[in-house]
């Protein structure tokens, strides 16, 4: 669960970049969190991941305190998300395999879960083929991808996508959104997206909170939908619970 109460964040004490935002995200759900650009997306979600403290209000995340939290104590928090950042933030000298294997190697999983599911992954985004190439060698989409992989490698509570298609094609946009439905529907995953993108909200019928003038504009609840192909959800389930069970 995640939990803001009267949260509020400035910048050297200057305006209101979050103003008095009130939000609860239940275990499960799926939720778009969409504005323009400036509206507060990005502080919100470098707040969710203790990058930026809280000037005032109080943030609850699966029981951590984070307005409360002391350092040492960030690393716990971050093992219960997967992270999908706007900008990447691939290793430059790491090639795709160890750029995804840093994320299990620095919880000290060991080596043979690593070699388990760091392919097993990679080939859920359609990358077996590129474990070898850097990221210079990679375009834009392949690393959103490895990207991708390297979030929900460590099977994570919450997975938190920042515009996870912005350098995707619409082929692989739909590909991606697939698998993020998948994580979130049959897997139990609290999956948000940031985005300015209205065509990836209007894909499927999920909740969508919009950030706006330092606050929370409007939060329109889920619908259901069948975004996501059946056959595809049951291959997913059967070959990810498969790798999980390997850690």
């Amino acid at each position: 669960m995640i939990e803001f109460k009267n949260v509020s964040k400035t910048y050297d004490n200057r305006e209101y970049v979050l103003n008095d935002v009130n939000l609860r995200i239940e275990d499960g759900e799926f939720v778009f969190i969409v504005g323009k650009s400036g509206s507060g997306k990005t502080t919100l979600t470098k707040l969710l991941l203790r990058e930026e403290k809280v000037s005032s209000g109080r943030i609850v995340i699966n029981g951590f305190r984070l307005d409360k939290m002391r350092k040492g104590k960030v690393p716990y928090l971050r093992r219960e998300i997967g992270m999908v950042f706007q900008d990447f933030r691939l290793f430059p000298k790491k090639n795709v395999y160890e750029n995804v294997a840093f994320a299990m190697q620095v919880i000290g999983a060991s080596s043979s879960s690593i070699k388990k599911r760091v392919p097993f992954f990679l080939n859920l985004v359609g990358l077996s083929n590129k474990m070898k190439s850097f990221p210079t060698q990679l375009s834009g989409g392949e690393q959103q991808r490895v990207a991708l992989a390297r979030a929900i490698v460590n099977n994570p509570n919450i997975i938190i996508a920042d515009e996870p298609t912005g350098n995707l094609d619409p082929e692989m946009s739909r590909e991606i959104m697939d698998l993020l439905m998948t994580l979130n529907e049959k897997l139990g995953k609290t999956v948000i997206v940031v985005t300015h993108e209205q065509n990836l909200v209007s894909m499927c019928n999920k909740r969508v909170i919009t950030i706006g003038e330092g606050g929370i504009v409007s939060d329109i609840p889920s619908h259901p939908c069948d975004f996501v192909k059946k056959d595809e959800e049951e291959n997913l389930v059967e070959e990810t619970g498969g790798a999980e069970n390997e850690v």
